[in-house]
């Protein structure tokens, strides 16, 4: 049972005895042992044949595994296509629904710009007599400052993600 299963998937991986003998270190009359019946891999190299054919050991193991035919290939291709299109179709989403949370931002940051030059910094005005209202109006002002500095920089970056982000006709 393993040796056949050795040798089937072999041949469906399109590899020769020498070529699997290649990737697993051995020499090619090791394979045709194995695929023969007159020796067995250790677990160590049964784990390592498993993961070059790509195919679980238990798989190796298993029962007979006959050769994968043309329809096969054919339902395969046809699920991955499906998985293609689904993989492509969520990309699209999640680009779309970046690009419009970026010209939201672009469109805050505007926003507030415009209501902190209209007010023209009313807490200049304040009374600082009372804790309460320093604090508030430190806090203004801080928001103020950095929103001023910061908000140039992350414009730009928003504007230039706004352009990566635009559906490419």
């Amino acid at each position: 049972m393993l040796n056949e299963n050795i040798k089937v998937i072999r041949k469906s991986k399109g590899l020769s005895q020498e070529e699997l003998a290649i990737k697993l270190n051995v020499v090619r009359q090791t394979i045709s042992k194995w695929e023969h019946g007159l020796s067995v891999p250790d677990s160590d190299m049964l784990i390592f044949i498993s993961e070059v054919l790509e195919i679980p050991v238990s798989t190796l193991l298993g029962e007979t595994v006959t050769e994968i035919k043309a329809d096969d290939i054919k339902a395969i291709s046809e699920k991955l296509e499906i998985i293609n299109l689904q993989l492509a179709q969520r990309k699209a989403t999640r680009r779309k629904t970046l690009h419009w949370i970026l010209i939201s931002l672009c469109a805050l940051i505007i926003i507030i710009s415009a209501v902190l030059i209209v007010l023209n910094s009313p807490y200049l005005e304040w009374d600082y007599s009372e804790p309460e209202t320093s604090v508030v109006g430190v806090a203004f002002h801080a928001f103020e400052w950095l929103f001023f500095r910061l908000a140039p920089l992350v414009f730009i970056g928003v504007i230039i993600g706004i352009f990566l982000t635009r559906k490419k006709v």
